[in-house]
């Protein structure tokens, strides 16, 4: 989402993501933390206001945002350089993306349009439309999940974007607000919480959170430059079975392993 206020300190940055790290994790049940070790890093356009992310072998997929510069990019994973790239409309704040089969769906924040492409040229496919606000998008292969930032993922047909059904998204009895970029992993929905280093697993039948992935070890917020520059983006390569994680203007992309 598009954010304004820039902090006068950097300390303050700390201060403010513990406290909303404190709160997206003060569940009532016993919801499990498990910490990340940085695998292996590489390059990111630190001019990207990374919204949605998909790796596949050597080519990272990305849809960035902002109006007037929001893009949808390949991009070479080791050398970090965008290899193709198109712009959308400057009517258009580009969202969370996926690539389901040869299309890559991208969404958009309140203009209620997602955009097709295919994903070698990136050539415009057509258009599909959906209510209310767009923020992360995933696909389990047969479903397309669309979060809006409240605590509900929609549930949609790839091809017509009809609502098929809704998940109510919570921990214990709290439900889960600001639920951002996602991606569909061994089963599971991981969703980036707005302002929070925390990864929530949903359950996709349930909607019930299976625990939590903590990435404040990652990049922490002391070295960031500015609030804005949030965890956002998560890419699972299921060929090679690599997790990773970068965020909204940040300088490098990561390779992550969830510890057990």
């Amino acid at each position: 989402m598009l954010k304004r206020t820039r902090w006068l300190a950097i300390p303050l940055v700390g201060i403010v993501l513990v406290a909303i790290i404190a709160n997206v994790m003060s569940g009532d049940d016993a919801t499990p933390v498990q910490k990340v070790k940085v695998v292996a890093t590489y390059p990111h356009d630190p001019d990207a206001f990374t919204q949605g992310l998909v790796v596949e072998g050597n080519i990272v997929y990305e849809g960035t945002g902002h109006y007037g510069r929001s893009t949808l990019r390949k991009v070479d994973l080791e050398s970090g350089k965008t290899v193709l790239s198109m712009q959308l409309a400057g009517q258009y704040f580009g969202e969370g993306i996926t690539v389901m089969g040869d299309q890559i769906y991208q969404i958009t924040w309140k203009e209620g349009v997602c955009f097709l492409f295919d994903k070698q040229s990136l050539k415009s496919l057509g258009t599909l439309r959906y209510p209310d606000e767009g923020w992360g998008l995933t696909h389990d292969g047969e479903n397309i999940y669309l979060s809006d930032g409240r605590p509900i993922i929609r549930v949609l047909d790839p091809v017509t974007f009809k609502e098929r059904r809704r998940i109510r998204v919570r921990s214990g009895r709290r439900t889960i607000e600001k639920i951002n970029e996602l991606e569909f992993v061994d089963g599971e929905i991981l969703a980036n919480i707005w302002y929070s280093d925390q990864i929530a697993r949903i359950d996709p039948k349930s909607g019930e959170v299976l625990g939590w992935i903590d990435c404040s070890n990652v990049y922490p917020a002391a070295q960031r430059p500015d609030r804005e520059h949030v965890l956002n983006g998560i890419a699972y390569d299921q060929a090679t079975g690599k997790l990773y994680v970068t965020g909204k203007n940040w300088p490098k992309l990561y390779e992550i392993e969830i510890l057990k």
